[in-house]
């Protein structure tokens, strides 16, 4: 078990995370934020590239930074941007990862074809991957990132820039690659973690706001949502949430205790419940 507690990041006068406390066990959390909010701080103490100021990190109850690189042999890290070299295949950029971790050459053969096969890059292994899309470039770095079987594996904005089918891909990967270790997604892209994430982690103003399942934070506005036509008057007290075209034109979602007549009620998700919380 992964335990933050008490976790506390100054720059001087900024603090950009205040007395955070979390516990990660086996499955996906979604850590979700606006951009500025201290995703990627948290992303970096979890990943010890970063030291809390106050406040300790803890591993099966030892401090990860006390644990070394034990801690980080237990680590599996994608950055939002990874560093790979464009004339190397995958094939040859895992045996060179692997080569950094000291993983024996016959072993690291096998687990590399597995890796491969995992993240379905089998078929084109020895090309070069300047030749690559930007989604088939985060496979790679998933691979890269499972090299050592992590029991911890933390993606920071994995999906930024992917197409919708790379996106479907790769949300499917991360569930299967869940079962048997804790998977920490970092993103402001709800629709990522939506499906496939256990607890969603929630920051505001550089403080935890809650850590809750995808129904337990959209519970935040039942029955407070409804849709109606876009010429809708006397919504002034009403929160705008979104806005979509159906068959009898724009319709708004709003978020209200005092729905206008002709409103109607809709279920909630967790972009209407995102857009309602960092909204207020």
């Amino acid at each position: 078990m992964l335990s933050v507690e008490h976790v506390t990041k100054k720059y001087g006068d900024f603090t950009a995370l205040k007395d955070i406390s979390l516990s990660f066990e086996k499955g996906v959390y979604g850590l979700l934020a606006p951009n500025g909010a201290g995703k990627t701080t948290l992303i970096k103490m979890l990943t010890t590239l970063l030291f809390p100021t106050e406040g300790i990190i803890r591993w099966d109850g030892e401090d990860i930074l006390a644990m070394g690189e034990d801690y980080r042999g237990l680590l599996g890290y994608l950055p939002q941007e990874f560093g790979y070299y464009k004339n190397y295949s995958p094939k040859q950029f895992l045996q060179y990862i692997a080569a950094l971790q000291c993983v024996e050459k016959k072993t690291a053969a096998k687990r590399i074809d597995e890796l491969l096969e995992l993240v379905s890059l089998s078929d084109v292994k020895n090309k070069k991957m300047r030749q690559f899309s930007g989604g088939m470039l985060q496979r790679v770095g998933i691979a890269q990132a499972m090299m050592n079987d992590p029991k911890l594996l933390i993606l920071d904005e994995p999906t930024a820039g992917l197409d919708p089918k790379e996106r479907v891909r790769f949300r499917n990967l991360i569930h299967k690659l869940s079962q048997d270790r804790i998977v920490i997604l970092s993103t402001h892209i709800v629709s990522d973690i939506e499906t496939i994430a256990s607890q969603i982690v929630m920051i505001r103003e550089h403080k935890l706001l809650c850590c809750d399942t995808p129904a337990g934070i959209c519970g935040t506005l039942r029955g407070k949502l409804f849709e109606v036509p876009a010429e809708t008057e006397s919504i002034e007290h009403a929160v705008l949430l979104s806005e979509r075209q159906g068959e009898q034109g724009t319709m708004l979602r709003i978020a209200t205790d005092h729905p206008p007549v002709g409103a109607v009620r809709a279920m909630p998700n967790l972009e209407d419940a995102f857009l309602y919380i960092y909204g207020e």
